[in-house]
């Protein structure tokens, strides 16, 4: 190859910079998690994110812009590895156009690109087009000089990307010739072939056509560009490689899992497979995670899980005995963290996770590693090939095995899964998880057409408890109309609201809606996707008509206890990551009247010293009487402030900005919409209630504040003054008072069970002057009615130790219970009489169990009508042992 070689991160800056030149605005990578877009569950091409620029429900920020996005696809998860083709991570070069230039001015950047900056040569490159394309034809043959055999038309499966109805377009693909050793050797192999020769490295759509969905194509009169080239299949070319596994970042994270693995690429293909499988999903892991994916058992949650444990299982594979691919994070992050800086700050955070995800799937591997064991010979016992869809099931509830690796490891043993079965369990199990939320009641919307526009409701409630508005729309009983009466349960829109929305964890507004004498009590307020505030509740007296001018008001008092909690959950935010360390992060809350609930990632208990220690510090910024101010500013210069962002989410050009406290570094600074106080003194005493685990690195405190914390503080004092006057002291002194108390009661029981030893004692002497001669043993029985456990044994024990030929059978019963305790002395058990069988024989006659050692065991029964004949039965035992 004649081309010079360039790193993978060189290739990224060359790509950017150079359609930056171009007039393109550079983005930088959306987050994996799509936003808005509930068709996916992650980010899984360069123009994903961008869906509503091309359709022109949103205006781009420019015209032409330039990304590098990261994108995880897995389709195919059981397949990565296996090949070194395909891995679930990837990045994607793209350009895109919105309505600006088309195929003319594409066409040229793509070819100068390729050829003048990363310098391929010309005559190893072969475009493609759609076979109908013959603009495009000419462009490439007449302005670009390739010659008609060079170019290559493909038809509509493809060269036309489509994806249903909606913008389409024929697509021109540029292929690079990789030389005849990566070919099939086979006659007439070119471009198109599936061989790894000609590598198809980018990809222009021509999005020019509408499509209705029945077939009918309509041009559009703004055109758009989208383009695409994985990064790195261009670094594959760039620096002649056999695959994706061998580009120079991907090796660098394949060379330390060989560090830590002692398994080395090319040794063996089952060796190769596992070290791909591992790199492959360690990178799709960490990035995952830095977008704020956690491990969990649904949506992308899952599919981080199924990454991580079936990289888990190839270490097994390998020899790794422990957690090991928190070792390999650091060397992610290092080949990363120039394109990704976020990923270097959250090191720390992104190894804890996989860390603490490693240790919990580890825990059950090796069980269910067994269970698998034992599943599979069955089946193969009766002589199946299908592994029932009820095991595979069982192995994912019980032993969080992923079906696709079941299914791996099943294809070793030349077995498959019975995936139609297992998928039926999964959706049962779905539509249980779906009823229950459902016992639990859903106030959602449930989107009737409202026939309104799509201007959104203006929310007046940052400044304002009431506030004057105009009905647009009534919904009773699921259906729209045209009024509520007096009693009517149902839903109303308007214009304009102080109501807040429930939205960010904060719980809606409550409040009135009147007109004049008619009034419409409101309980519960949503938002829907079009911004329309939603105000449920019951009409109260009167009527409201859709078109009535109306006022609004909130409960105030409501509000300003919301307040108080939001913004003591700020402040709890900020201690938290002060006492505990920045990779603490919002995972969820809840914020009511006074009343908080908050959900952070953290991967250990809480201790007690730490805990006092937050509670102390958001108590100690109340009474410092911070101002709380709220400000309005462009998201790029909210974050170079330093605001703290709900971890994941994606935030539009403004946002609201939350700062409590003075100078450049506030106590806390979020991104937040919520409701807040003006200064934290108005919050009150905060008191933590509670601190335990919801899920795998995820810990929730729930609080209080303001009335809520009073309330609670004046019953404990209630408490503490009822308990000192029973107690005959006063509250300074009640706990002096109680341990004199404990230490008195501790004594006087000692007494009274040394006086019971005593008495137990004699009572056993008499025992023993009363007993039977049975073949020159002492046989005896006795009922100790209400007499616990430890009373039988003293018993027993000086029975058993005072007379070496005793045989002794004690009872005592509480209720429907009896407990027995046999004792044999030394004589007895060397004459073959035995505690342990004695006490098992009269268990078994009153319907109950036990067993022990020979010289003493204990048991019990359930049947007391039999408890006599049990007894009973004690001399015929020894009696048939002394033969």
């Amino acid at each position: 190859m004649s081309h010079p070689s360039y790193g993978l991160n060189e290739l990224r800056e060359m790509f950017l910079s150079y359609f930056e030149s171009k007039g393109h605005l550079r983005l930088p990578s959306f987050s994996l998690i799509p936003h808005n877009d509930a068709s996916l569950l992650l980010i899984n091409s360069g123009m994903a994110p961008m869906k509503t620029w091309f359709t022109r429900e949103e205006e781009p920020p420019r015209n032409r812009v330039c990304t590098c996005q990261k994108c995880v696809r897995t389709g195919d998860i059981e397949n990565i590895g296996k090949t070194a083709r395909h891995g679930t991570y990837f990045e994607m070069l793209g350009n895109f156009s919105f309505g600006d230039y088309f195929k003319k001015e594409a066409i040229p950047m793509s070819w100068e690109f390729l050829t003048q900056v990363v310098g391929l040569e010309p005559d190893r490159l072969y475009p493609s087009i759609y076979q109908d394309d013959d603009e495009a034809f000419e462009i490439w043959n007449k302005d670009m000089g390739i010659p008609a055999e060079r170019i290559f038309r493909f038809g509509k499966a493809d060269n036309f990307w489509e994806h249903g109805p909606g913008p389409c377009g024929p697509c021109s693909e540029i292929y690079y010739d990789r030389g005849p050793e990566y070919g099939c050797g086979k006659p007439g192999c070119t471009v198109g072939c599936e061989c790894d020769r000609y590598i198809e490295i980018w990809n222009n759509v021509f999005s020019q056509f509408v499509n209705d969905g029945e077939g009918h194509y309509e041009e559009m009169k703004n055109k758009n560009i989208d383009t695409g080239m994985g990064l790195e299949r261009l670094a594959v070319v760039s620096q002649n490689v056999a695959s994706l596994f061998d580009v120079d970042t991907v090796m660098h994270i394949t060379n330390k899992v060989s560090e830590i693995t002692g398994a080395h690429y090319e040794e063996s293909a089952k060796t190769d497979v596992s070290l791909r499988v591992i790199t492959d999903h360690i990178r799709s892991a960490v990035m995952m995670i830095c977008d704020g994916v956690l491990p969990s058992n649904e949506g992308r949650g899952y599919v981080l899980r199924r990454l991580l444990r079936r990289a888990e299982r190839h270490g097994k594979l390998l020899g790794m005995e422990g957690p090991f691919l928190y070792q390999v994070v650091a060397t992610v992050v290092e080949v990363n963290k120039t394109a990704y800086p976020d990923v270097a700050q959250k090191e720390a955070y992104i190894t804890k996770v996989i860390r603490t995800e490693e240790d919990n799937f580890l825990k059950t591997l090796d069980a269910g590693m067994k269970i698998y064991a034992d599943l599979l010979s069955a089946h193969k016992e009766k002589g199946e090939t299908v592994f029932s869809g009820a095991d595979a099931f069982k192995l994912y509830d019980t032993y969080g095995f992923p079906i696709d690796l079941t299914a791996e490891m099943l294809e070793e043993e030349g077995m498959t899964v019975d995936q139609a079965g297992f998928d039926e369990l999964m959706e049962q199990q779905r539509v249980r998880a779906r009823k229950a939320r459902e016992a639990l009641g859903d106030v959602a919307w449930a989107g009737i057409d409202l026939g309104l526009d799509a201007t959104p409701t203006a929310f007046t409630g940052y400044d304002r408890a009431a506030d004057g508005g105009k009905v647009l729309a009534i919904v009773v009983d699921g259906e729209l109309r045209d009024a509520a009466v007096k009693g009517a349960e149902g839903m109303i829109v308007l214009d304009k609201t102080p109501f807040y929305a429930e939205m960010g964890g904060q719980v809606a507004d409550h409040g009135t809606v009147t007109a004049g004498e008619s009034v419409f009590r409101v309980t519960n307020v949503q938002k829907d996707k079009a911004g329309k505030f939603l105000h449920y509740g019951v009409m109260e007296s009167g009527e409201l008509k859709v078109g009535d001018e109306v006022t609004s008001a909130i409960d105030a008092e409501r509000r300003q206890a919301i307040r108080r909690a939001h913004s003591a959950t700020h402040l709890l935010d900020a201690a938290l990551r002060q006492v505990l360390g920045d990779h603490v992060h919002q995972a969820g809350s809840l914020v009511e009247p006074d009343r908080l609930r908050f959900d952070f990632t953290h991967f250990s208990a809480i201790t007690a010293e730490e805990l006092a220690q937050v509670d102390r510090l958001v108590n100690d910024q109340i009474l410092a009487g911070l101002p709380v101010v709220t400000q309005e500013l462009p998201v790029e210069e909210a974050k170079k402030l330093g605001a703290t962002a709900l971890f994941g989410e994606k935030y539009g050009k403004t946002v609201r900005v939350v700062s409590m406290g003075e100078g450049e570094k506030p106590f806390s600074m979020e991104f937040c919409g919520g409701t807040h106080l003006d200064n934290t003194a108005k919050a009150g005493p905060f008191r933590i209630k509670s601190e335990a685990s919801v899920a795998s690195g995820v810990r929730r405190i729930e609080a209080t504040v303001g009335k809520a914390s009073l309330e609670t503080m004046n019953r404990m004092q209630e408490v503490l003054f009822h308990a000192a006057e029973v107690m005959k002291t006063n509250p300074g002194e009640l706990v002096n008072r109680a341990e004199q108390m404990v230490g008195e009661a501790r004594e006087l029981r000692r007494t009274l069970e040394k006086f019971q030893a005593k008495a137990s004692l004699g009572e056993a002497q008499q025992f023993l002057m009363s007993a039977k001669t049975v073949g020159g043993l002492k046989v005896l029985t006795n009922i100790r009615p209400d007499a616990d456990a430890n009373a039988l044994r003293q018993m027993g024990d000086f029975l058993r130790d005072k007379e070496p030929g005793v045989v002794a059978v004690l009872a005592s019963t509480a209720g429907e219970k009896i407990t027995f305790l046999a004792v044999c002395g030394k004589e007895a058990v060397a004459k073959g009489v035995k505690a342990g069988e004695l006490v098992k024989l009269v268990s078994g006659i009153a319907g109950g169990s036990g067993g022990g050692k020979p010289d003493s065991a204990m048991g019990g029964g359930k049947d007391v009508l039999k408890l006599d004949d049990a007894l009973a039965a004690v001399d015929d035992f020894v009696a048939g042992k002394l033969g």
